[in-house]
């Protein structure tokens, strides 16, 4: 609702959340274009539930984001004026401590002071390079997108692409879960001709701190072992997806 571009639609992936969030959800209904698409919790299938999200996806572009982002309010207008066909974007994250996203409200959000260093630093934020993402100065994000050493992969907390090449993959792999599940959609685009555009310093997201239970070793492990292959066969679409 904080966008200056504001969404021509916006699809929410749930896996697996109680009623209680799709009361909330819905209480905006009338205030945006929402699409809500849930499956019943078995775990983490963060994956399966974005392909139901793609298959009622209607614009010819796309943007993926994770609840537990918070976009500046010019996250929607930088991916579009970036997007450039043949490639996909590939923004980053601004990680904040848990004490600070337990004092998040609202009205920090409107008012876009969370995105201030001056703010951050009131509430304990610690000085570090990876600061600079917040430096909202348009030749300073452009030198650091250019300069940085990040390899520009598909991020799924801060990443878009054009509708038809996501499809064209066959979207997400139904097979991976927590650990680099999204990476591997980019990595076949890749294969596919396409290239990453970084943009970690123009597409800003505050990332929230959170407990992570789904995580596991064995998961992390298979997911990297699916990684590979799809790099060692040069795949263009997996057979465990759309």
């Amino acid at each position: 609702m904080c966008q200056l571009r504001a969404a021509d639609e916006i699809i929410i992936a749930d896996d697996g959340s109680k009623p209680e969030t799709r009361n909330m959800v819905m209480r905006y209904e009338d205030k945006l274009p929402i699409k809500y698409v849930w499956h019943e919790d078995k775990g983490f299938r963060k994956t399966k539930i974005l392909n139901e999200a793609l298959k009622v996806a209607e614009s010819d572009y796309l943007i993926f984001t994770d609840q537990d982002c918070v976009p500046r309010n010019d996250f929607i207008a930088t991916h579009e004026h970036r997007a450039r066909r043949g490639h996909f974007l590939s923004g980053g994250y601004f990680r904040l401590p848990m004490s600070i996203s337990l004092k998040m409200q609202q009205d920090d959000i409107t008012s876009q002071r969370a995105f201030q260093l001056k703010w951050l630093r009131q509430r304990g934020l610690k000085l570090t390079f990876k600061r600079t993402k917040l430096i909202q100065t348009k030749w300073f994000s452009k030198m650091m997108n250019w300069i940085t050493p990040a390899r520009a992969t598909w991020n799924g907390m801060n990443s878009s692409g054009w509708r038809s090449d996501i499809l064209a993959a066959k979207g997400f792999d139904e097979r991976m879960q927590y650990g680099g599940e999204d990476r591997e959609l980019g990595e076949r685009l890749v294969n596919a001709g396409l290239s990453g555009i970084q943009i970690r310093y123009s597409a800003i997201v505050l990332h929230l701190d959170h407990q992570r239970p789904y995580k596991n070793a064995e998961a992390i492990k298979k997911n990297r072992s699916i990684r590979k292959q799809t790099r060692k066969n040069h795949l263009t679409k997996t057979v465990h997806g759309l």
